[in-house]
């Protein structure tokens, strides 16, 4: 099964019979069961209307990367990409980087991934003074495992231990995404992104 299909059905009806058991076992007052970072993270992420890829792999990531172009037909379009790195390991799909909003998409890294509300904490370092609404409304942002932590003053901390020399400007966090659906309110007036996020293991 591949990671897109995985992604489209996370969940079968088997799987849903067996969450519903778990939950008729524990009493109405009892506490909720604190699941793990990850798991926190992907589920709020989701929730929140975001695109998950898990990439075991360089490859994956390479793959993952190669379907969310096939699938959005963004194959030789304008890319917005600030950092050499990605342009140099996303090199063989002849995209026409440039640092400009009028772009097909915008790809980066980012800070830290924040389980307790799914969202993307980034910084200076990866959008340098941009606003969200000068940058595509289409994202793909490679993170890793190791990128993961619980709360954003975590991710803040982590931040000021990374950056000694100088603390980065216009940190904030990316955390209302663009669904299929239209005229949601929930989300009028916020800088929503269709967003990608390619994660790779490396713990």
């Amino acid at each position: 099964m591949s990671l897109f299909r995985k992604f489209l059905n996370p969940k079968s009806k088997s799987d849903k019979g067996q969450d519903d058991s778990d939950k008729s076992d524990r009493g109405k007052y009892m506490p909720d069961v604190k699941l793990p970072t990850d798991e926190r993270f992907m589920l709020n992420f989701k929730n929140n209307g975001g695109k998950f890829l898990y990439c075991e792999n360089e490859k994956e990531v390479i793959d993952a990367f190669d379907n969310i172009l096939l699938e959005n037909d963004w194959y030789e379009k304008p890319t917005c990409c600030f950092d050499p790195n990605l342009k140099s390991k996303f090199d063989k799909f002849n995209l026409e980087f440039n640092k400009s909003g009028d772009a097909a998409f915008f790809l980066s890294t980012c800070e830290y991934l924040i389980a307790n509300d799914g969202s993307i904490l980034i910084s200076s370092n990866q959008i340098k003074e941009k606003r969200f609404n000068e940058l595509p409304s289409n994202f793909i942002i490679l993170a890793s495992t190791s990128q993961l932590v619980d709360t954003i003053g975590e991710g803040l901390r982590g931040i000021k231990f990374n950056n000694k020399e100088r603390i980065p400007s216009n940190i904030t966090t990316i955390k209302s995404f663009e669904t299929q659906k239209e005229g949601n309110f929930m989300s009028y007036g916020s800088s929503t992104k269709n967003l990608y996020l390619l994660l790779l293991e490396d713990l």
